[in-house]
């Protein structure tokens, strides 16, 4: 991986509200969680990741995800953001990205978009939405890519199918609704965790 990580699961926390950042997170690293992603269409997003960075950025890698232009790059390098995820390949984001230093992880679907985000400098790659390719498709994708790029399984991920993604040669994924939801409460982020965390586990004995 581009990152070092103990779990390459990514935990996306779409819709969180600054004042639910540090419990959440806080749960999250303690069910071994090190990798964290808050999209840029959450709530007072500018507020969160500096609450996560500031907090948790020497604890777990602090991400932004649904990145889609460079002025995000740029503000995100300013709080610190370590980890830039996109649903969508842009060059010139991947780019900026890594010219900060960052860690960039962008969504794609074909092969033509996969080696244009490599081309790009991208140095792992998330295959979105991948519930509705199926690991079939991953599979053989996966088969014409480098196989030092990793490749995320992001959209439609849960424990029950998780081993399906990774059995086709993703090396982890991006969890979003079925491990969080905008306003679930603690105790719910921690059973989801769990759940994820066993299921990862359970492929790897």
């Amino acid at each position: 991986m581009s990152w070092k990580t103990n779990i390459p699961l990514i935990a996306i926390l779409r819709g969180i509200q600054p004042e639910e950042v540090f419990e959440h997170i806080k749960i999250l690293i303690a069910e071994g969680f090190d990798t964290i992603e808050i999209p840029l269409n959450s709530p007072n997003w500018q507020k969160s990741i500096a609450i996560a960075v500031n907090t948790f950025g020497n604890k777990a890698l602090i991400g932004a995800g649904t990145v889609l232009n460079t002025a995000h790059v740029d503000e995100l390098n300013q709080l610190g953001c370590k980890l830039i995820v996109t649903p969508n390949i842009n060059p010139a984001v991947i780019t900026q990205a890594v010219k900060y230093g960052m860690v960039v992880c962008p969504g794609c679907a074909t092969a033509t978009e996969a080696f244009e985000a490599i081309d790009a400098g991208a140095q792992n790659l998330k295959i979105f939405p991948s519930v509705a390719f199926g690991p079939s498709y991953i599979k053989a994708l996966k088969a014409v890519l480098p196989k030092d790029i990793p490749v995320f399984a992001v959209g439609g991920i849960t424990p029950d199918n998780l081993h399906d993604y990774i059995n086709a040669g993703c090396i982890g994924a991006g969890l979003g609704s079925d491990l969080y939801q905008a306003g679930q409460t603690t105790e719910i982020t921690k059973l989801k965790a769990q759940a994820f965390i066993k299921a990862y586990k359970n492929l790897i004995k």
